[in-house]
């Protein structure tokens, strides 16, 4: 062989090599970046704050969840309420035979639908428990909520669930007028459309994607814990059993994938409900900062849902006209946060 062969051969291979190297490099930086080696003294914590449950699921005990605070009672400005009251030949009724006598489902078409007791050893309006007499009752349907405003239909199916349970426990009802009680439905649903404010932010890759495990890593630093649902994370509020401050979610197939260390995800969701957190939880201001924290640590930026990065002049608006919402709500009593809200705004 020629030294011209042998000067070629050694070219060749060292071109070989090059784009073997390159190729590696290149696989490395496009892979999805990954979680650091967890700290072993530290307990990852697994938990979702709780929402509502059916005051009848626990009633009847077909549910075994910690407890949580109870249902709202209802309330004149968001519900229909019917008064029910006890036949003049019988003085109570036990919480055993309420409770038998309720309706199997809690709904009235797509509204939530109660009924309460008066309860006879305190005075004090509660859903019907085991062991507890009372000596009248009232039922409510509500008015409006993020399905709409209450029709006709619905308040029909409230009428037909409330006199079979009056019929049942040997009492009579009295309803509102439909058409009036359907017509403040409409106003409240008019109200609600106008100042429900559902805020996201996205955080989108500049380079590298990210992983599953990196995506936890970094939010865990800001104080999300894993939820419920695969792909979502949240912020729990200040007091235990409300609704998180903020949401963080991405792609739910990729946190599923059977490696998920090698789902590629290019990019993560903040997502904050106004109406369901409490004014005092400084909910924007928090959603700013973990945005702004997430895009530094990720080598990300933060966009609208258009992929328009948020300029903080931008940020800044929203931020002033979320103050004047605040103050709508709490002007129509209706704070962000309060049961009422929570169970309007859902």
């Amino acid at each position: 062989m020629s030294n011209l062969q042998i000067g070629l051969a050694i070219a060749g291979g060292i071109v070989l090599a090059g784009v073997v190297a390159h190729g590696a490099w290149t696989s490395r930086k496009n892979a999805p970046k990954q979680a650091s080696a967890p700290d072993m003294s530290v307990e990852p914590v697994l938990q979702e704050p709780s929402l509502e449950v059916d005051d009848g699921d626990l009633a009847a005990g077909t549910l075994n969840v910690p407890a949580v605070p109870r249902r709202p009672a209802m309330d004149a400005l968001i519900d229909v309420i019917a008064c029910v009251a006890l036949d003049s030949s019988v003085t109570a009724v036990s919480g055993e035979a309420a409770i038998a006598a309720m309706p199997a489902t809690r709904r009235a078409g797509s509204k939530p639908f109660s009924i309460e007791g008066l309860n006879l050893a305190n005075q004090q309006w509660e859903s019907p428990q085991p062991g507890h007499r009372y000596g009248a009752f009232q039922a409510g349907v509500q008015l409006a909520n993020r399905s709409g405003a209450l029709n006709e239909i619905e308040y029909s199916e409230f009428v037909v669930k409330t006199q079979a349970f009056a019929d049942a426990i040997s009492a009579t009802p009295e309803f509102p007028e439909m058409l009036d009680e359907v017509a403040r439905a409409r106003e409240l649903d008019q109200f609600a459309s106008a100042h429900d404010a559902q805020l996201g932010f996205t955080i989108r890759a500049l380079n590298a994607s990210w992983s599953p495990g990196y995506i936890h890593q970094n939010a865990a630093r800001l104080g999300f814990v894993a939820g419920a649902i695969p792909g979502r994370m949240v912020l729990p509020a200040s007091s235990e059993g409300m609704p998180p401050v903020l949401v963080l979610s991405f792609d739910s197939q990729a946190a599923l994938a059977e490696d998920p260390a090698q789902s590629a995800i290019r990019d993560v969701t903040l997502h904050l409900d106004v109406a369901q957190v409490d004014r005092a939880e400084q909910a924007f201001q928090r959603m700013r900062e973990a945005a702004t924290e997430l895009a530094r640590s990720m080598d990300g930026v933060v966009t609208d849902d258009d992929g328009q990065p948020l300029a903080p002049q931008t940020m800044e608006v929203i931020g002033t006209e979320l103050e004047t919402l605040y103050n709508t709500l709490e002007q129509r009593d209706l704070a962000a946060g309060s049961p009422i809200a929570r169970r309007l705004f859902s």
